[in-house]
């Protein structure tokens, strides 16, 4: 990526953030916090767990709307394999592994249960279970880990690669690439203490989660203009 560039982006997201009315992704701060307080894998009702860690006052389009359901989705998986379910996440959130490996072997159950859960529900007409395209699992990875994973925006990410001049392009989605790059745009922008003052300015102790968390650069980059 071009410094440059980069840095006049961050000044730019930096003004937003000073003069700014609304905030577009402001409302996931609120489910990061609720996912921290309440994500228990050893929780015995690991269903009840799982639906009240992902929750929103305001907004539920992280994991649902007209053409997108993989809350509900993994939802009806916990019911029928719990155990496995529960497996899942537990290799998911294991840091001692590559993430790009975890978020592959996450996608190849989810597509496991899904042939298993039509096979055992011959009525039942979904065709996806909505993890493949890394939108939800980079959330739970996000949620989970704050200052480590971003919320995947592969439209967003590759429209910042552009607009920085970066070299080699990802031809497909490649959130382990994202991840990398977000936490080195996070670094820059905690480095700006007016940035960061602005930034907490906006959110509420009660409601939001205040620690370090990759969501600010995916702000950033969402912000993303050229220059």
């Amino acid at each position: 990526m071009n410094l440059r560039l980069l840095q006049t982006q961050i000044q730019a997201f930096h003004r937003h953030l000073e003069t700014a009315g609304e905030f577009p992704l402001l409302f996931a701060w609120e489910s990061q916090h609720i996912f921290q307080e309440t994500w228990d894998l050893d929780a015995e009702d690991f269903g009840a767990m799982y639906d009240a860690s992902l929750q929103n006052t305001s907004s539920r389009r992280l994991w649902k709307d007209e053409r997108y359901s993989p809350k509900e989705q993994m939802q009806l998986f916990i019911i029928a394999y719990p155990d496995f379910v529960r497996e899942m996440f537990k290799d998911l959130f294991n840091e001692n592994k590559d993430v790009e490996n975890r978020i592959d072997r996450f996608l190849f159950h989810c597509d496991e249960l899904l042939r298993d859960y039509r096979d055992t529900h011959p009525d039942w007409i979904e065709t996806r279970h909505y993890h493949e395209d890394y939108r939800m699992i980079s959330l739970y990875l996000a949620f989970r880990y704050p200052d480590q994973y971003a919320l995947f925006d592969d439209m967003a990410f590759r429209r910042f690669l552009k607009m920085t001049q970066a070299k080699d392009l990802p031809l497909v989605a490649d959130p382990g690439r994202f991840f990398k790059v977000m936490r080195t745009v996070y670094n820059l922008l905690a480095k700006e203490e007016a940035l960061l003052a602005a930034h907490y300015q906006r959110l509420d102790p009660s409601t939001h989660f205040m620690g370090k968390s990759l969501l600010l650069a995916l702000e950033c980059a969402q912000y993303g203009k050229s220059f």
